[in-house]
């Protein structure tokens, strides 16, 4: 049975003691609540070992929002997902288009990403999605297969069913322009059918497959309502607490 999953991604954003005092704040407000999903809060590296033992693991996961595709050595800057494990964080986003965009990342970096994320026991929160060109030309499909098959459909069926995977419409990121509930849901679809080619049916329905892209509370209950819709992969909502909520309770 796939789980429902809401996560935050922090993004550049808050300095430690700030993120300290939101990871606090929201571990507060979920001690008393029972979601009908889980919660996972992604923030930069320098959060990770001060906020993973604030929170309660049974109500928050943690995350980074990246790793390096080497194990380690002479690699300056760089941060392992050896080093995201020791912090006691569990999930790692990779593939962001933010990453992909601007920093360069191909469907070959990422696949090594994958496998060190595996190796060393985390979750990959693993994030696909075509630009608004390629939405318009009709190339969605195409686009969000080619990014799966290239840096996922290398793994053993044993390890991609520990993947979580992210639809992230890149034109849909903190523009306020939303996929429709209906879009989401055809594009969600396509992918679960796409994974069920490659490892059979059951491995395709046990996977989580999150909405990112202007998810708020305003949109979330519906988004959340799709039969292939399990969740979101949050950004700017995921910021303040009574923004956050709301989109986590969609689920109730």
């Amino acid at each position: 049975m796939r789980k429902n999953i809401v996560a935050g991604n922090w993004k550049m954003n808050k300095t430690l003691q700030e993120g300290i005092a939101l990871a606090k704040e929201l571990n507060e407000v979920l001690a008393n609540e029972k979601p009908n999903c889980d919660v996972i809060i992604c923030t930069p590296f320098i959060h990770l070992a001060s906020v993973t033992p604030l929170v309660d693991p049974a109500k928050i996961g943690v995350g980074a929002e990246n790793c390096a595709d080497k194990e380690s050595g002479a690699y300056t800057g760089e941060v392992s997902a050896a080093m995201v494990a020791s912090t006691g964080a569990k999930y790692v986003i990779l593939g962001h288009s933010e990453r992909r965009a601007y920093y360069g990342e191909t469907v070959a970096i990422l696949e090594e990403k994958v496998k060190l994320a595996l190796a060393n026991g985390l979750t990959p929160i693993f994030c696909i999605g075509e630009v608004l060109e390629e939405r318009e030309a009709g190339k969605h499909f195409e686009v969000v297969d080619a990014q799966i098959k290239g840096s996922l459909f290398d793994l053993s069926a044993e390890d991609f069913a520990k993947i979580v995977l992210a639809y992230e419409p890149v034109w849909a990121i903190g523009t306020g322009k939303t996929a429709t509930s209906d879009q989401a849901e055809e594009i969600h679809a396509h992918i679960r059918a796409t994974l069920a080619a490659k490892y059979g049916q059951e491995i395709a329905d046990n996977c989580t497959i999150l909405y990112g892209g202007s998810c708020n509370a305003s949109n979330a209950k519906e988004l959340f309502a799709k039969p292939n819709v399990d969740g979101g992969l949050i950004g700017g909502a995921s910021l303040a607490v009574d923004k956050f909520m709301p989109i986590i309770e969609a689920f109730n």
